[in-house]
């Protein structure tokens, strides 16, 4: 397996340009199967999770063709030839879960595998199964597949939700796009995703408003046709490399950066003593003073402060002045980078959803395992600012959501390098 070694240096300068959104881009895939007229999509991530998904589309029958060095994305799924979404695949990648609703929209049956449990927590599928009821499918466990049917079609109804659910409500989202009648969803996510979701459909031909609000309606209709979309900017890559220069010093510019996207995140920066502005090509970032101010955070569904952005802001706090309380209600397990920092000199004590951290001067390299997507780049950041070498281990998580991470991050003056493994 590679690895990432990381020297703490000076300061960052420079740009770097922020890529299209990963949790967006595969549902906005997935949506391709609701017709068959080809899907085009635009700013498209280079990552291998993205590679996963157009696996499982190809295996539905649907025709990938990446374009422009892989930025642009056609997709044709002009007939479905297989209803089934196999374990093999639907383990690698949760997202994969989400072609239930469009091939069961579409085709009045899928066969989709439990996608199983995950290293930041369980994530439970019931309410997708719950939604695909309402919609008047009927649901099958069997073998460890979710086997829904609905002969007649889909029908509207109303989906009420008992917590957000950003998975859950897109699966609902695209579902009801071609049921019968109207479908109200309400505790809707509001997440950009979500929105962006909505917009594309909208294009394909979908009659939906109350996006980005916690109640979505859908008129359905009888059927989508093709379109070209332009996948949103990836918030939480956007929010990641703005920790950086709040780590190390510097200043840089995030090209294609929206503060709309994560407002409640560039808060609490402020808070720490971040500054954040408005470029015409984006944003920039640099710190106010030679520390940061320690800062309480607790994760929420959007317009939160978002969980994907958690582990990166406790490698903030730990140099921060003073003690820092963050506390994880979005999901369970989601603290294993705490004990790869402490290995770095941190002072870290987690308790259940909180981590209590006490800011330390310096932070020392040290070899450290990457547990997870967001863990894996909270190393890196921590190494960044930390006295020494850093050698980061298991990054193949990285790869599957943040795209030439090194060379980005190389060329804002970072001493960074991809080691690959025996």
């Amino acid at each position: 397996m590679d690895s990432i070694v990381v020297s703490g240096g000076g300061p960052l300068q420079g740009k770097v340009q922020i890529s299209g959104a990963k949790n967006t881009c595969l549902k906005l895939m997935s949506a391709a199967l609701l017709t068959d007229e080809p899907l085009t999509l635009t700013n498209v991530p280079r990552l291998s999770d993205i590679k996963t998904l157009s696996s499982l589309l190809e295996s539905h029958g649907c025709e990938v063709v990446l374009l422009q060095d892989g930025r642009v994305m056609a997709l044709s799924a002009r007939k479905i030839t297989n209803r089934k979404a196999d374990y093999e695949i639907v383990r690698k990648l949760r997202a994969s879960f989400n072609v239930l609703g469009p091939l069961l929209a579409r085709e009045g049956e899928a066969i989709v595998s439990l996608p199983g449990g995950c290293a930041i927590g369980a994530r439970k599928v019931d309410l997708h199964m719950h939604a695909m009821e309402k919609l008047g499918a009927k649901i099958e466990l069997e073998g460890g597949y979710v086997h829904a049917t609905a002969p007649n079609g889909l029908t509207g109804g109303v989906i009420d939700f008992p917590f957000v659910s950003v998975g859950a409500t897109e699966n609902a989202l695209t579902a009801a796009t071609l049921a019968k009648g109207t479908t109200v969803i309400t505790n809707a996510a509001r997440e950009p995703d979500t929105v962006d979701l909505a917009k594309c459909l909208v294009a394909m031909g979908a009659k939906i408003s109350g996006a980005g609000t916690s109640q979505i309606t859908i008129e359905g209709v009888d059927r989508l046709h093709g379109a070209t979309h332009e996948v949103i900017v990836d918030r939480i890559e956007l929010g990641t490399f703005m920790i950086a220069p709040a780590l190390c010093g510097g200043e840089i510019e995030l090209l294609g950066g929206r503060l709309d996207l994560i407002g409640a995140f560039v808060e609490k920066l402020d808070a720490a003593g971040v500054d954040v502005w408005e470029t015409s090509g984006g944003l920039s970032v640099r710190r106010r003073a030679d520390y940061i101010s320690a800062v309480d955070v607790t994760t929420a569904p959007f317009p939160g402060y978002p969980t994907d952005l958690q582990a990166q802001f406790m490698a903030l706090m730990c140099t921060a002045n003073g003690k820092s309380v963050l506390e994880e209600t979005i999901f369970e397990n989601r603290f294993m980078h705490a004990p790869e920092l402490v290995r770095m000199g941190a002072n870290i004590e987690v308790e259940g959803g909180v981590a209590r951290v006490t800011g330390v001067d310096r932070l020392k390299g040290a070899p450290v395992m990457a547990t997870d997507l967001r863990a894996s780049v909270s190393l890196i950041l921590a190494g960044l600012a930390a006295e020494g070498e850093t050698m980061v281990n298991r990054v193949y998580h990285l790869d599957r959501g943040y795209e030439q991470i090194e060379e980005k991050l190389g060329n804002l003056g970072a001493k960074i390098e991809r080691v690959s493994g025996k």
